[in-house]
């Protein structure tokens, strides 16, 4: 018998435990071992729970009981999570994780303690949800130079563009609606603003390509500025609006490395994703793209991933998974403003004719769009590909256009 503990008994880490009682048999021919469920770590009480009697409040009681082998930590945010998840490490024990707030911040040193203790620190559910993708990138993609990872990486904002794209809603009838349904939190702010794609095309990244990626070196955009007329004129170029988060390598010593709405195509495998699922796509020099695809979030699907992880650190106690990457400075990061990307504008003018003429003499061949209900002196249009920081200066030359809006176009 295998003993484990949960800190923290809310809506993922009641999915464990629940799990854990009722696949009893499944994961006992996984293992070879029942899996014991000794503490669940929570400030509050859970009387009516079929696990009352495991309830505490004492930590220590966890870090010092030496038949703990596995600890989860759902409990969420940075203190006391990174306090609680280094000391287990400390003394040994594997920990397995849902939080990608806290394997975003610390992962390159929590993966070195683990390293030192011969443990595990394990991490699937920390991005997408039930979708796995951190065990294929480390295992099934072994054999791949992954260039390039893309996907849409957040629920919340996915299902608000969706209801924007097919219904017609503007942003915040979008996001009272996700919230209504317990799809956006009262304070939307980490799913909207990008934070928390961020977060985890940081973890990717640093899985990826070897070096731990921080978040405050990625330059991240939300969908708040988003309209109804700029996925209007998606459309009209033939994709829809997504927020992607995005890393791609361009040397051996420079990511590029971004969280942005985009202008996906319509042929593209992301771009028919709605609602609240994800998708990550993952580009390698021998499969090609690979995307997966599924719920990023809720309480079964992303308890079914730590679960998993629980699994492979019991099998792992005696012989630890090769899951690492080193420290780092941020300096492989290329800087946004050097990034290359063809960009979107639209803004108003007086004299719509003119003020075409004078964008393509800027920047070049531009790609005019129009729509039928357009308002007067609207314009908008795509530009070729261009360091960010050289569209910035070519737009900021144009002052017959008032820009209302700038997105990227994804090249996906």
């Amino acid at each position: 018998m295998i003993s484990v503990a949960i800190m923290g008994h809310g809506v993922v880490g009641s999915g464990v435990a629940e799990i854990l009682a009722t696949h009893k048999q499944k994961l006992f021919a996984a293992i070879g071992e029942e899996i014991n469920v000794k503490y669940i770590l929570d400030l509050r009480e859970f009387p009516d729970s079929p696990f009352a009697d495991r309830f505490t409040k004492d930590f220590s009681l966890i870090s010092e009981d030496i038949e703990v082998r596995v600890v989860v930590e759902t409990m969420g945010g940075l203190h006391p999570a990174y306090e609680y998840v280094k000391e287990c490490l400390s003394k040994g024990k594997s920990v397995v994780t849902s939080n990608k707030e806290l394997v975003a911040a610390y992962g390159a040193e929590l993966l070195a303690i683990a390293s030192e203790q011969n443990a595990n620190f394990l991490f699937e559910a920390s991005v997408g949800g039930g979708i796995p993708i951190i065990r294929p990138i480390n295992q099934c993609l072994v054999a791949n130079n992954v260039s390039e990872i893309a996907g849409i990486l957040n629920g919340t904002t996915n299902f608000i563009l969706t209801k924007m794209i097919h219904e017609g809603m503007g942003f915040d009838e979008a996001l009272k609606l996700a919230q209504e349904l317990g799809y956006a939190e009262r304070n939307p702010e980490a799913d909207v603003e990008g934070h928390d794609a961020c977060r985890k095309i940081c973890i990717l990244a640093s899985l990826t390509f070897g070096k731990h990626i921080y978040p405050d070196a990625v330059h991240t955009e939300g969908i708040t500025k988003i309209t109804a007329a700029d996925v209007e004129y998606a459309a009209v170029w033939g994709g829809v609006i997504k927020l992607i988060g995005s890393v791609k390598k361009l040397d051996k010593d420079t990511i590029d490395i971004i969280v942005a709405p985009m202008f996906v195509p319509g042929n593209s495998q992301l771009a028919n994703i709605d609602d609240v699922f994800n998708g990550v796509m993952v580009r390698g020099d021998c499969t090609g793209d690979v995307v997966f695809y599924g719920k990023g979030a809720g309480k079964l699907p992303t308890a079914s991933a730590v679960v998993a992880d629980i699994v492979d650190s019991i099998k792992h106690i005696k012989s630890r998974k090769y899951l690492s990457w080193a420290d780092s400075d941020n300096s492989s990061v290329l800087p946004f403003e050097k990034s290359v990307r063809a960009m979107y504008v639209r803004g108003v003018t007086d004299d719509r004719e003119a003020a075409y003429d004078r964008a393509a003499a800027v920047f070049g061949d531009i790609h005019r769009l129009s729509k039928d209900n357009a308002p007067e002196g609207e314009i908008a249009f795509i530009t070729e590909p261009l360091p960010y920081e050289e569209f910035e200066s070519k737009l900021n030359e144009l002052s017959e256009i008032k820009a209302e809006s700038v997105i990227r176009i994804g090249d996906l």
